[in-house]
C-alpha cells in the first residue's frame, strides 16, 4: 500500500476535513474506506442515502480513489481513501478560525440556503467569488468553507461554479 499525504495548507480546507466525518454514519464510511475497497452497493446495503451522499463528498474532495472489481454481479466501481495520512500546516487569524468553525457547523438549511443564493447569482456556469462575498457581505474565507462544504459547489481558480455531476 503506498502511504499518501493530504497537507492542508489553506484554513479553507479545514472545513473539508471536519465535515468529512461530522456524523456517525460518516465518520464508519470514512473508518471502513480507510481500512479496505467497498462497492456503492455495500455502502447502501450498510449506510443507505446518507452513505451515498457522503461518498460522492468524499469524492468531490478527492479523498476516495476507486476502481473497477469483478463482482458476483459483474464488474462494480469499488473506492477507497486515497490518503493514509493527513497533516495539517497554516497558519490562520481568529476571524478565519471563527469563520471556519461557523460554516463547519451550519445546518443543513443554512447551507443550502446558502448554496440557493450563490446559484441565483450565476452567470454563464459560475460567479466570482468576490462577488458573491460582497452580495452576501460574508468573507472570503467563510464563502470559501461553505462552497468546500456543499456537494453542490466547487471553486475553480477565482470563481464558484456547478459540480458537473449537479
Amino acid at each position: 500500500m503506498v502511504n499518501r499525504i493530504k497537507v492542508v495548507n489553506d484554513v479553507g480546507e479545514l472545513v473539508t476535513i471536519f465535515h468529512a466525518a461530522d456524523t456517525d454514519s460518516k465518520r464508519k464510511l470514512l473508518l471502513d474506506l480507510s481500512t479496505g475497497w467497498i462497492t456503492m452497493p455495500q455502502i447502501d446495503e450498510k449506510y443507505g442515502p446518507e452513505g451515498k451522499k457522503a461518498l460522492l463528498y468524499l469524492d468531490k474532495i478527492k479523498m476516495v480513489e476507486s476502481q473497477w472489481i469483478t463482482a458476483d454481479r459483474g464488474p462494480e466501481k469499488a473506492y477507497h481513501t486515497y490518503y493514509t495520512n493527513i497533516q495539517i500546516n497554516l497558519i490562520g487569524s481568529m476571524a478565519d478560525l471563527a469563520d471556519i468553525i461557523y460554516a463547519t457547523t451550519l445546518s443543513d438549511e443554512q447551507l443550502e440556503e446558502y448554496e440557493k443564493n450563490i446559484k441565483n447569482m450565476m452567470v454563464d456556469g459560475g460567479v466570482f467569488i468576490g462577488t458573491v462575498s460582497e452580495t452576501l457581505k460574508i468573507s472570503q474565507t467563510l464563502l470559501k468553507g461553505i462552497v468546500n462544504r456543499s456537494s453542490l459547489l466547487y471553486i475553480k481558480g477565482y470563481r464558484i461554479e456547478m459540480d458537473n455531476g449537479n
